[in-house]
């Protein structure tokens, strides 16, 4: 419960997408999870709730999936023609920031570094 608010801004994107589309959850024939939080039980249930008990595709690899979308993503940023030939209609939507890093309390994380509490890129 402590963390209820968050859980259900999981679900935001997806009622946004519905409305936007203007499509009812009865028309969504197969739901399939990948990424982070649909790992998380509780997001399961209720997206499994929000879709009134329909069962859930957990057989995407999440890790695979986020590296093919990095790679669409490179290919969609690179000056290589082919490449964005492969990619052009294809439309990525809640990209991480391309320069991601981390902020620790204490300073030092095995192999990484911040200078003094402030984040240190980890992925320029």
């Amino acid at each position: 419960e402590l963390n209820m608010d968050l859980f259900r801004k999981c679900l935001e994107p997806i009622n946004r997408c519905l409305g936007d589309s203007k499509m009812l959850k009865s028309c969504v024939h197969e739901i399939v999870l990948a990424g982070g939080s649909t790992r998380i039980p509780k997001v399961q249930a209720l997206l499994c709730d929000l879709f009134n008990g329909k069962e859930l595709n957990k057989s995407v690899n999440a890790d695979e999936a986020v590296a093919y979308g990095a790679a669409v993503y490179a290919a969609m940023l690179s000056n290589n023609d082919a490449a964005q030939l492969q990619v052009q209609e294809m439309l990525l939507l809640d990209i991480t920031p391309v320069s991601t890093g981390l902020q620790t309390a204490g300073g030092v994380i095995i192999g990484l570094e911040t200078v003094g509490g402030v984040m240190t890129v980890l992925i320029p």
